[in-house]
């Protein structure tokens, strides 16, 4: 996206860092999540198998005394993937260096960070699909050969300086694997796929959450934030912190489950994890359209937002819980749909289950 923020009016990615149910870093979470990251792997919750896959290919480069392979992570926002990068550092007991895809404009800004780093390193790269072609081709070089090319001069008079780097790890992170070239995704020796949380290990992550937070709260008022959370620990952290806030404006003690609901009923979140978004498009579909098949850009019409943020914000999550479908028609509505929404569909409409 390059227009100013300000500029902008109601895209996607706008849109979606509004929403408290969103999986984007909001700018008042940096602080929060820093405090509730876990520092290693024992600490980490969730994602049993690749916690294994890490913790055996961490140890064993550990005993070889070298540097492990360059480590990608990949999957939706917010499941964790800067968080192993800050756990694989820890792990290691090197220093990190952080940047992002986006933040590299030139080739230049990426050298720069490479022939700085230190013997060991770990250098997190995020969105790393985002980076410049220029850079992605100077990484290759570095990642593989451990070297950099320096232009010295212009025109016919330039020339190249090879630059020899110590060892070091490149994590990258993404959320959009399939946007990496092949020559990038190949210099990668561990790849691990984060995917969401089933509801047991969202309850564990709350609870651990709100004791790091000093929130006292019960089983069921966490198994009521794991069921809102979407299955993402960012979803979950975001709502915690709003529960706490309604906690200590009602001089709570202790958060049960009636708090949560009341809470997260101001904040129109329902028992699923739909908001007021998500709502009105299921709405629309079954109100306006008989449950579908309905065009894009009409549903967006009718619930007054772009078709890219009813495309990418929305339709992801509801997708994934079957209460939609899309269709080369359309998109339908599912009996799921229906149901949640307490109403019932008319003789003439085909329900898909």
């Amino acid at each position: 996206m390059m227009m100013d923020d300000n500029m902008q009016t109601n895209d996607g990615a706008r849109e979606e860092s509004l929403r408290m149910v969103s999986a984007t870093p909001m700018g008042t979470d940096q602080v929060s999540d820093e405090e509730l990251r876990p520092s290693g792997l024992d600490e980490f919750i969730g994602q049993p198998r690749l916690k294994a896959q890490m913790k055996l290919f961490l140890n064993a480069a550990m005993k070889r005394g070298v540097p492990p392979d360059h480590i990608l992570l990949a999957g939706p926002p917010g499941l964790g993937k800067t968080t192993l990068a800050m756990i694989v550092a820890n792990e290691l007991d090197s220093p990190i260096r952080i940047t992002s895809g986006p933040a590299i404009q030139h080739a230049g800004d990426l050298a720069s960070i490479l022939s700085s780093l230190e013997e060991g390193e770990v250098l997190f790269i995020d969105e790393i699909h985002r980076l410049p072609r220029a850079a992605e081709e100077l990484l290759y070089i570095a990642m593989e050969d451990f070297r950099v090319d320096v232009v010295v001069g212009k025109g016919p008079g330039a020339s190249s300086i090879p630059l020899t780097l110590p060892r070091f790890t490149v994590v990258g992170a993404t959320t959009r694997e399939g946007m990496l070239p092949s020559p990038l995704r190949a210099r990668f020796g561990f790849t691990a796929h984060l995917d969401f949380y089933p509801k047991d290990e969202m309850r564990k992550l709350i609870l651990r959450s709100a004791g790091v937070l000093g929130v006292s709260i019960d089983e069921d008022a966490a198994d009521q934030l794991a069921r809102r959370s979407r299955g993402t620990p960012r979803i979950a952290n975001r709502l915690l912190r709003r529960v706490r806030d309604w906690a200590v404006v009602h001089d709570l003690d202790h958060v049960d489950a009636t708090a949560v609901q009341e809470a997260l009923d101001l904040y129109q979140i329902d028992v699923e994890g739909l908001d007021r978004l998500d709502i009105a498009v299921l709405r629309a579909i079954c109100g306006s359209f008989n449950g579908g098949p309905v065009g894009l850009n009409n549903l967006a019409a009718m619930v007054g937002e772009e078709s890219e943020t009813v495309e990418t914000v929305c339709e992801p999550y509801l997708v994934r819980e079957g209460f939609l479908v899309r269709t080369p028609k359309g998109r339908v509505a599912t009996s799921r749909a229906w149901e949640h929404l307490g109403i019932t569909p008319p003789d003439d409409v085909n329900v898909l289950f």
